[in-house]
Formats: C-alpha cells, sequence, structure tokens
C-alpha cells in the first residue's frame, strides 16, 4: 500500500514538473534556419505558440533591436496573415555596401486576417535579416502578442547571463562566428543552389545535343544500309539480263 501511495506521488510530481517545465518554455522565440553569422544575413522564424486554451492569438508584433539596426528586413508571406513593416530615421546612418542607409525597419507586425493561432498550436512567421552585427553575439527582439478575447502578452524582458529566466522573456537570436564571405549561410546556400541548377541545366542540354546527335547518326546509317543493298540487287539482276 506504502509502494502504491509513493508511485501515486511520484507520478503526480512527474507531471507536474512536465507542465511547468512546458509552461515555461511556450514563449515567443526567433529561431534562425541555418546559421546567422556575424556580419553576414539570414533567414529566421518567429515562433508564436498560443498558451490559452480559451483563446486564439490574433496578432504579432516584432521590434527590432534599436542598439543594432538592421539595414535589410524583408518578411515572407504567411497565408492568413496581413503583415506591416515600420521604418524610422537612424540618428547615425549606416554604411552598407558603400552605400549610406538613413532608415531602417523598426518593427513588423502580423495581423490575422483569416486565420488565428488556436490553442494547442503554434505558427512560424519568416524574416530575411541582415546585415547583422559584427561587434554583437546576440540579438534581442521584444514582442508583443495579442489575443482575441483582447489579453495582450509583452515578451520584453531581456534575459541575463547567468540569471533565471525572466517570466515574459525576449525573444533573443545568437551570433555565431562571422562567415568569410560575410553573407551568411543563406545566403552562400542560395548562390550553391543557383550554381548547381545552372549545372544542371547545362548538362540536360548536352544531354539532349548528344541524344540528337546519336539519333541522326542512326537514321543516317540505316540509310546508308538500305542504298547499299538496293545497289547489291540491282547488279544481280543486271548481270542475269546480260546472260540472257
Amino acid at each position: 500500500m506504502n509502494v502504491s501511495r509513493i508511485a501515486a506521488a511520484s507520478a503526480v510530481a512527474a507531471a507536474s514538473m512536465l507542465l511547468f517545465c512546458g509552461a515555461a518554455s511556450a514563449h515567443v522565440g526567433v529561431q534562425p534556419q541555418g546559421e546567422a553569422a556575424k556580419g553576414g544575413y539570414a533567414v529566421v522564424n518567429v515562433k508564436v505558440p498560443n498558451e490559452r486554451d480559451n483563446a486564439s492569438t490574433v496578432r504579432v508584433e516584432i521590434n527590432m533591436p534599436a542598439e543594432h539596426p538592421l539595414s535589410s528586413v524583408m518578411p515572407q508571406a504567411v497565408p492568413g496573415w496581413k503583415v506591416k513593416v515600420d521604418k524610422s530615421e537612424l540618428d547615425k546612418p549606416l554604411e552598407v555596401h558603400g552605400k549610406q542607409i538613413t532608415e531602417a525597419v523598426t518593427k513588423v507586425t502580423w495581423t490575422a486576417d483569416g486565420t488565428k493561432i488556436g490553442p494547442g498550436e503554434f505558427q512560424q512567421f519568416p524574416l530575411s535579416l541582415g546585415r547583422l552585427p559584427e561587434d554583437a553575439d546576440q540579438l534581442v527582439f521584444k514582442a508583443i502578442q495579442t489575443y482575441d478575447n483582447k489579453e495582450v502578452v509583452r515578451w520584453i524582458e531581456e534575459p541575463k547571463e547567468g540569471g533565471e529566466e525572466p517570466e515574459s522573456p525576449a525573444p533573443v537570436l545568437k551570433l555565431s562566428a562571422a562567415a568569410d564571405d560575410h553573407h551568411g549561410a543563406t545566403a552562400t546556400g542560395a548562390k550553391d543552389d543557383a550554381n548547381a541548377a545552372g549545372h544542371e541545366d547545362e548538362a540536360a542540354s548536352r544531354a539532349a545535343s548528344g541524344d540528337g546527335s546519336d539519333s541522326t547518326a542512326r537514321i543516317l546509317g540505316a540509310v546508308g544500309i538500305l542504298v547499299g543493298a538496293a545497289g547489291v540487287v540491282f547488279g544481280v539482276l543486271a548481270g542475269r539480263r546480260r546472260s540472257a
């Protein structure tokens, strides 16, 4: 009987711990697709889970890091959501590829347009970011999540290194060491894909040309054989007539 009670208590404690861990980790986050290298470009997913059982998420706002302005921020279209990109003038212009950038994106907002993030669901919103700073190890993106019952959750508390995770932590993007080409994994991968596609097209063209040449050669060979056979038959018939 005591063993049963101990086992039941252990099960309840384990379940409670799992629920607590799940609740603590279910917050808005920013996850790179591949690598986010310093000085380069990257594609990231803004992952938004729905934490409520009786409400759905209808609006997501992501604020760009003010201390490290990004010259390029491009959202990818997400079905069922409208997106708005806000820009503002920079106090200090950025120099990117020899050009002066005087304004930068400060905020990206997605609003439900025919769909929502329901209970027990999550949605990802892709963003292309660049140029990433070379003098930072991470970027903090403060987020605001709005539910259809008018509740607003502010994910704006910056995590402190070595400290406990805040109750409403802001999404953090970790930056890796600078790439040699300063274009990041995404741009490099796109370049490699383009080169591979070019090689495939070239190989296909060569193959098509080779197939055409082989077909032509076969046809000419067949015609030559027929002409030769006709000549032999004609010669035989001519010889018989002379003998007669």
